[in-house]
This record gives structure tokens, sequence and C-alpha cells, in this order.
């Protein structure tokens, strides 16, 4: 029997904050969120502290202060060169009903000489198909220190590193995601980080709503992003749908609604097969949501570098008309 009171773990001051009831919890402030974020990147909590903590915020939803002082704590730590980047394209969702064609988009955009760095967290999800998966087959170098990646930027202007390359304890929560059950904050959080200062940051939040929480936690960080409900979770346009467009340049927030592009939807495919993005890259075959697909994300990115809709769409069937067909 311990007959002396132990004294409260520093941490649990944060669970407490979270948990403490209906009438007694209340989000964490963005100092509180940034010193909380700092002791689970250093190891500073146990694991049960972990699990607690991570699934709060899972059923609370956390704020955009939240997000911006969990992006303070994680920046604070990337140690990274500087390296200039024309869109941080984070990619961890997975597709399941089409195919990554937002992939042939980034791969179009960076032979025009857009610099984009794109990062993801693996395979974690059953029954989904992930950028990792597909780097070799559409000649995307993986990247593991931010070293090859200025190398990799210069030579091919497109680059993809593991967020386990340069965040591996972020990385160890989202693989939580099949031991607690739920995908936690780190997967939102991930869209937010730009680690490298990209001119601007694109995320794709699937949940309706939380788009806007999502522009104003990088309005708070000072960063210049656009938010979308990407088709599966991924930055890509879904062109049977109308898409919202949210957002934030230089502390100004701004919206765009973008019309369907397709007459009628097109028919689900039974099964994704990889094979069909070379082969449309390539103009071997024919896809009629695929190429709308590729065609109105690479205007999505323009129109985040600064240009009007007609414009990107313009520059974007240009562009994609005069890929290298040997290039995969």
């Amino acid at each position: 029997m311990n007959l002396t009171t132990p004294a409260e773990h520093p941490f649990a001051q944060f669970v407490r904050i979270l948990g403490k009831g209906k009438r007694g919890a209340r989000n964490l402030t963005r100092a509180e969120a940034q010193a909380a974020m700092a002791m689970l990147l250093d190891g500073e909590v146990t694991e049960t502290q972990l699990g607690a903590f991570l699934m709060l915020l899972r059923h609370k939803e956390e704020s955009a202060e939240e997000m911006a002082g969990f992006v303070d704590a994680v920046r604070e730590r990337i140690k990274a060169p500087a390296i200039p980047v024309d869109l941080d394209w984070p990619s961890y969702a997975g597709k399941k009903r089409h195919l990554p064609w937002y992939l042939l988009a980034a791969k179009a955009l960076a032979a025009s000489g857009v610099r984009i760095v794109m990062h993801g967290g693996g395979a974690h999800t059953a029954g989904r198909l992930y950028s990792e998966q597909l780097l070799a087959r559409l000649k995307i170098s993986p990247c593991h220190s931010w070293t090859e990646v200025a190398q990799t930027l210069e030579q091919q202007q497109l680059a993809f590193i593991p967020l386990a390359s340069w965040m591996p304890r972020l990385q160890a929560m989202i693989d939580l995601r099949n031991i607690l059950g739920l995908r936690s904050p780190i997967h939102s959080l991930t869209r937010v980080i730009n680690p490298l200062g990209a001119r601007c940051g694109l995320q794709s939040i699937f949940h309706p709503g939380y788009q806007a929480v999502h522009r104003e936690a990088s309005q708070l960080l000072g960063d210049t992003a656009l938010v979308i409900k990407g088709e599966g979770g991924e930055i890509e346009i879904n062109p049977d749908v109308n898409s919202q467009l949210y957002g934030t340049t230089q502390g100004a927030n701004w919206d765009e609604e973008w019309p369907a592009l397709a007459a009628q939807r097109h028919v689900k495919p039974e099964s994704l097969d990889p094979a069909q993005l070379v082969a449309l890259w390539r103009g071997e075959s024919q896809d009629g949501y695929g190429q709308l697909a590729v065609i109105s994300t690479m205007a999505l990115a323009l129109r985040a570098l600064g240009e009007p809709r007609e414009a990107a769409l313009a520059r974007a069937e240009q562009l994609w008309a005069a890929r290298d067909h040997r290039a995969l």
C-alpha cells in the first residue's frame, strides 16, 4: 500500500482540460496545445496518456487554435534547410473509390517547373491505395532526408518524403489507428504543417464543415493555404460534383465554388488498376473521369499559386496536352 500521495504527471493537466466533463472541459489555448504537443513529440508522456489525449481530441474535434499550437511545436522540431518549394502536398488519406489521379496532376505540374513536395504516412488503413505504393510505378522519387528532397527538386521538381523520415513521433501516433480503432487528430494535423514553408499549402479535409477550421488554423499560422473536400480525402477535385474552395492568402480569407466539369456522373470503377494511371499518361487509353480529375486538380494547384480559375483551367489543359508521354 502506498501511503504517500504521488505527484501528478505534468501532462495530466492537458488530459484534464479536455476530459473534465460537459461543463468543465474546454479547448486548449494555442500555448497549451503547443506545450502538450511538445511533450508528445519529446516522448515525455505515457502510452496511456497519449491514447487518452488523442481520443478526447477526436471526440471533441480540435479547434483552429489547437491545431495552430500543435503546428508550432512540430515546426520548432523540424530540422530542415531552406528549400524553395511552391506547393506543399500532403497525401495521407489513400483512395478507395477512384484511382489517385492527383499523382498524375502533380507529375505534370512538376514537369512545367512547379516545385512540389509531397509527404504521407504510409498504408495505415486496409482497402485503400496510397501514394507510397505507386511511387516506383510513376517514377516519383522517394526521399528519406531533406538533403535528398533538395537534390530531387533540383532534378525533377517533385519529391516525396515519408512522415517517418522527418517526424517519426507523429508517424508513431498515426500508426495507432488500428489499435485505437479510429483515426486521430494527427491525420488532420499533418495537412497543416507545411514543413518547408512552401508558397502555398494544399489541404484536403473530407469531413464537411471542417474545411473552414483548417483554413483558420493556417490563417493563424500566417500561411497561404487552399483547403478543399478532396475526393476520398486526397487533394483531388471530383469533376462530377461542385467543389468549394477555402483559401487564405496573406491573412485574408476567400471562398470560391467550382462547378462540376462533367455533364453527368461517371460510373465508379469496379476495381482500381494502377496500370490505368500509366496508360492514361501515355495516351494508350482513355478515361473520361480520370482526365477531368487530373486537369481540374492541376487547375486547383495553379489557383492556389494565384491564377484565376479560368486561366488556371486553360493552362492546366495546355500542360496536360504537352506532357512527355515517354516520362512513364
